[in-house]
């Protein structure tokens, strides 16, 4: 829902909202990158998030509708290859195609999402696009609303609301650091896989979200009523206006009500307009002052003064209460073993792992190693730094790891030569030779690979996959073949990938 607004006389140049998403109308890639030779090749989730022609339904079987609205709905499904359930948005042709700022916002939301690794943000696997409609096939979360958990909680304790917060800020820093903006946040757009307290964050719906410039205000007025930040309303503000509406989230969560309350849409948004709020009401009575600075810090009027995604996250409130959570020590105990022993030379090994970690892991296996990765990413950035590394393993009494040993394994681990460990990067690295690596993964990753359906992998077929964002001569996917060719025949047949897989993990439990 958008906040409604008359039309502007503002006559200053175009917003960087406005020019970085017309950039991206089309579903273009953002990102490419030359590549010169066979080690230059670095692999992103991204490069395997697909545009696909055709019927969705051959690939797909549908259940159940989750959610319908104006523009389209979202339904359940299940890959018939893997089983895998997802979450397919599908949106009309005829809805979006005469409204050019609409469907410019809409593929913003594709490349948003195509770019996004992190534990706390929806994936996306695939975009199909036939004759009517553009399907999004989405990670699948089955907890529904945190919403609906706030109704049911009435409100929470610090520490439980505490770890959903942790979640949300991290997701948020990762998106600021990544230049990008939310603008619609919000407990309705933020899943949880399980209505626990225990349960995994997800933030959705980047529909109003944008590419934003650190030296441009953004003047387009998007947001709720209860979470849009005063600037916003104001027609000039940046990315410090998620944080704005974090705070309202955390407010709402340790009371059960919003800061900024009214009987009509206009009235909450006048309040919003003064940022007038208290915590004078019975519910504020037994909650501490850490936790009340933290939301005055977020709900500071000024986003000049008001505190980061990435201040939050390490704010003492945030921080005390993490202590209070048990961790699961054999988890990050594995966690770090398999990191310590990770080895993957071969590129063509690398970019499969890749694809398995991204698009077809063990879900619960997942969740865990994605606890064991916050736990580790101290700074809630959404990745891991040869520091964080370094004193996950001091924590757990790897006193004898030293600044070189942890520089050697991010070497291994960091498949996209980010210079840190990605989430996607720490699945790969971390998850169990059997989930990881069973027949069924590969086989399902051979066909991902095998486009024409041939039973071989050719060349030709890796530049189709990776040259929308990685530019290289014939040559480079030539020899990506020719270091796992066991025949020489300048393919990769089903064998063949089996094998080089499945020796990866040859010293892994």
């Amino acid at each position: 829902m958008g906040c409604i607004a008359p039309k502007s006389k503002n006559t200053q140049k175009k917003t960087s909202d406005d020019n970085l998403n017309s950039k991206r109308d089309g579903f273009q890639s953002s990102r490419l990158i030359k590549v010169e030779s066979k080690d230059q090749l670095a692999f992103h989730p991204s490069l395997f998030v697909g545009r696909r022609k055709g019927n969705i339904e051959e690939h797909y079987s549908f259940e159940k509708a989750i959610y319908a609205g104006s523009y389209g709905e979202v339904r359940l499904a299940s890959n018939k290859i893997t089983g895998l359930k997802r979450a397919i948005k599908t949106i009309s042709k005829e809805n979006i195609g005469k409204d050019t700022k609409l469907r410019a916002r809409f593929f913003t939301e594709i490349e948003i999402l195509k770019q996004m690794d992190h534990p706390n943000i929806i994936k996306l696997y695939e975009f199909y696009e036939d004759d009517s409609n553009y399907h999004l096939v989405t990670e699948y979360v089955p907890g529904g609303e945190l919403f609906d958990y706030i109704i049911k909680s009435k409100m929470l304790s610090e520490p439980i609301a505490a770890q959903f917060m942790r979640q949300l800020l991290s997701a948020v820093a990762y998106c600021h650091q990544n230049n990008i903006v939310h603008r619609d946040l919000k407990p309705e757009n933020l899943l949880i896989d399980a209505q626990s307290h225990e349960a995994t964050l997800k933030v959705i719906d980047f529909g109003l979200s944008a590419f934003f410039d650190s030296k441009v205000s953004m003047t387009k007025k998007y947001g709720t009523s209860y979470y849009v930040a005063p600037e916003v309303l104001r027609r000039s503000y940046n990315e410090k206006c998620d944080m704005w509406s974090c705070g309202v989230i955390l407010y709402i969560l340790l009371c059960g009500r919003p800061p900024f309350n009214g009987s009509s849409g206009p009235q909450i948004v006048r309040r919003v307009q003064k940022g007038e709020f208290s915590f004078d009401s019975p519910s504020w009575e037994g909650v501490t002052p850490m936790a009340k600075k933290l939301i005055t810090r977020m709900l500071d009027y000024d986003p000049g003064t008001r505190i980061s995604a990435n201040e939050a996250v390490q704010d003492e409130w945030m921080i005390y209460n993490a202590s209070t959570i048990p961790r699961d020590e054999n988890i990050a105990q594995i966690s770090l073993q398999n990191l310590k022993t990770f080895r993957v030379e071969q590129k063509l090994q690398r970019a499969v792992l890749t694809y398995i970690a991204s698009q077809i892991s063990n879900k619960e296996e997942i969740k865990k190693l994605g606890e064991a990765f916050r736990d580790m990413d101290t700074n809630g950035d959404g990745k891991l730094s040869k520091e964080e590394v370094l004193e996950a393993f001091y924590s757990l009494g790897g006193n004898g790891f030293s600044q070189k040993d942890i520089e050697d394994i991010i070497k291994q681990v960091d498949v996209n030569n980010s210079g840190f460990i990605d989430y996607t990067e720490f699945i790969m690295a971390t998850a169990r030779k059997e989930s990881l690596l069973c027949i069924e993964n590969l086989d399902s990753a051979f066909s991902a690979f095998d486009e024409d359906g041939s039973g071989k992998i050719s060349a030709i077929e890796l530049k189709n996959i990776f040259g929308k964002e990685l530019i290289a001569t014939d040559e480079v996917w030539k020899d990506m073949i020719a270091e796992v060719d066991e025949n020489g025949d300048g393919e990769i047949d089903l064998n063949e990938f089996r094998t080089m897989m499945q020796h990866i993990f040859d010293d892994r439990p």
